[in-house]
Parts: structure tokens; C-alpha cells; sequence
């Protein structure tokens, strides 16, 4: 008795490739096209602390800008200040921040700023939101045409405190 390879009924399922690709392509495409690209976002010039705190340059006479951000318990805003002058605990408090930073740097794009230098100190537990939205307030903002208007690019951190 012989034994065919082929069961009656049974029959070998071949999977269509060329759909497949079709369907991969057109995913590309859409994709492509649907992709904005935002030319300001993760434009920061930051310096980050060293183990140990750089020299200090004492041939600039620089007005130090340093911007403290204070965090509750849960990690939320509690407070913002610039120079020791309190702003508020609230998304106006960056607003804030955004017009005294140019009330200090006098207008945008001047030479002097080049120079000029924002010292971030944050709360160890503050949610990097906060952060992002001090850097943000700092460095510039949007005109009315959407284009970026840069007040100060350098900015650093403070060393990180230890939680209490």
C-alpha cells in the first residue's frame, strides 16, 4: 500500500507577500507624511554639574541669574524665584519668569547676553516638567509668526540635593 505526501482534504497555505508589502508601504507613506517636526523642541544649550563645583570667573562682571524650583511632597511646583524675588507656584509663575528674563537681558539678541548664564537650582523630588518649563521660559519665546526668539542659550544646573 502506498502513502501519498497529500491528505485528501488537506492542502499547504501560502502566505501572499506582496499585499503584506503593500500594506507596509502604505504605513511608511502615512507615517512620513504625518510627522511634524517641531524645530524648537530639545534646542537647549545645557551644561550639566560636574563632580565638583567649576572655578568661578571673577573678570565678568555678570549679574548672576540663578532660578530656584521648589517641590511639595508629591513632587508638585511649590514655588519658582529668580534671584530670591518669588514668582508664584502656578504656570503664570513661568510666565513670569519668561518677562523678567527679558526685563534683565533688556532686548532680545543682544551681544551682552552671549555671555550671560542661567544657574537652574531644583528640588531633588520636583517632576522634570517643571524643569523643561524653566528652561523654556528662560531661553526664549514664540513670536507672533511662530519663530523662536532666543533671550540667554546657556543654562546649568546646580549640584542636586540630597532628599531630607
Amino acid at each position: 500500500m502506498r502513502f501519498s505526501k497529500q491528505r485528501s482534504g488537506y492542502r499547504r497555505i501560502e502566505a501572499q507577500m506582496a499585499p503584506m508589502i503593500d500594506v507596509v508601504f502604505l504605513l511608511l507613506i502615512f507615517f512620513m507624511l504625518t510627522l511634524k517636526v517641531v524645530s524648537s523642541e530639545g534646542d537647549f544649550s545645557i551644561n550639566m554639574p560636574i563632580g565638583a563645583p567649576a572655578p568661578s570667573n571673577d573678570d565678568l562682571p555678570m549679574l548672576p541669574i540663578k532660578v530656584r524650583l521648589t517641590a511639595d511632597e508629591k513632587g508638585q511646583l511649590a514655588g519658582v524665584s529668580l534671584n530670591n524675588q518669588q514668582l508664584g507656584n502656578t504656570d503664570v509663575a513661568f510666565e513670569r519668569l519668561n518677562t523678567e528674563i527679558l526685563r534683565l537681558i533688556g532686548k532680545p539678541g543682544n551681544p551682552l547676553t552671549k555671555d550671560m548664564e542661567v544657574e537652574i537650582d531644583a528640588d531633588f523630588g520636583l517632576h522634570y516638567r517643571y524643569t523643561v518649563q524653566a528652561i523654556s521660559a528662560c531661553t526664549g519665546k514664540m513670536n507672533s509668526n511662530g519663530q523662536p526668539v532666543k533671550y540667554i542659550e546657556k543654562i546649568k544646573f546646580s549640584q542636586p540635593r540630597k532628599p531630607e
